[in-house]
């Protein structure tokens, strides 16, 4: 598999890397107080690379793992539901403290006991529920401009939204009220309580993203690769072992070799089967997927065609 690799055509990362540097300077520039959500997923991981290429001193060599001097412009931000991989908590803490960037947390169990936000019992998912966390995060901080890793291939709602998504003093996201975007000019005015999200590698597709990743050697939390883990089948999904996953009497266990594709709340996130070890071999993997990510392993979005669009009108990112 390791020599599917460089027969994959990637010169347009160069111009796909250009242009989110490109975005990710236009926030810097144009908004007071920005800040860049770091959920320690793939695509956050990405854009976090970027950032340090945008705004640091390189001062790793050629095929060792990226370092780099100085601080970002902006702080990290993470709405903890409280329902993380371990694994992937694990490995935010270590990237923070290796950076010695500053991060800001939102948790989502502060919200319940303010009573902004109430389960319906204790294993509902909390996937949805972020929302209100990310929005009171924003508020108490004052942020004008979240940057985060959406991209357009990834869902229907998200290849609708543009790379500046503006939201009103609510955080909603109104579709038919989208500012154009051409020739790379971006209408980023806004009222009083208003901001922008900002999509950096929205033009990027899944495969760029692990191009790039095996470019770069960006490190990733270790789930992403293969691994031994119990599951139960359900709905077509593989659904993890866990505190919160119970599996119920009916479900059969199995313990199988899997990775997942994109990382959430445990509630809500699937691995599907693989023997992948390196970035290599996803990369061949998925030149052979029909099936994008969040519709192969997120049971939150197989609620309905319009479930995403819904949470992203009430301020989901």
């Amino acid at each position: 598999m390791t020599q599917t690799l460089p027969d994959v055509d990637h010169r347009h990362l160069d111009a796909l890397e250009e242009e989110a540097i490109f975005i990710l300077r236009e926030v810097a520039g144009a908004f007071e107080r920005p800040g860049l959500l770091f959920s320690s997923g793939k695509d956050s991981c990405v854009v976090l690379h970027l950032a340090e290429k945008a705004f640091k001193q390189k001062t790793s060599r050629p095929g060792e793992r990226p370092t780099f001097s100085g601080r970002l412009p902006f702080p990290l931000v993470h709405v903890d539901t409280g329902h993380n991989f371990p694994e992937v908590i694990q490995f935010r803490d270590e990237r923070i403290k290796e950076m010695g960037e500053r991060l800001i947390v939102g948790h989502l169990e502060d919200s319940m006991k303010k009573g902004t936000i109430r389960l319906a019992h204790p294993l509902e998912s909390r996937n949805g529920h972020q929302t209100v966390t990310l929005l009171e995060t924003i508020e108490e901080h004052r942020f004008d401009c979240m940057i985060g890793g959406a991209r357009r291939d990834e869902e229907k709602a998200r290849a609708k939204e543009r790379i500046f998504s503006h939201r009103d003093a609510f955080g909603q996201w109104q579709p038919k009220e989208q500012r154009p975007e051409l020739w790379n000019l971006f209408n980023t005015r806004i009222k009083p309580g208003e901001h922008f999200r900002a999509f950096p590698i929205s033009n990027w597709t899944e495969l760029d993203v692990w191009l790039y990743i095996a470019r770069e050697n960006i490190p990733l939390p270790s789930i992403y690769y293969t691994h031994k883990r119990e599951i139960y089948r359900r709905k077509g999904l593989l659904v993890p072992v866990t505190d919160v996953t119970p599996p119920s009497a009916e479900d059969t266990v199995e313990t199988v070799d899997v990775r997942f594709r994109t990382v959430g709340d445990m509630t809500c996130t699937c691995p599907v089967e693989s023997d992948a070890a390196t970035t290599a071999d996803i990369v061949a993997e998925t030149l052979q997927v029909t099936v994008s990510e969040r519709g192969a392993t997120r049971m939150d979005d197989r609620t309905s065609e319009a479930s995403m669009e819904r949470r992203k009108k009430e301020g989901y990112f």
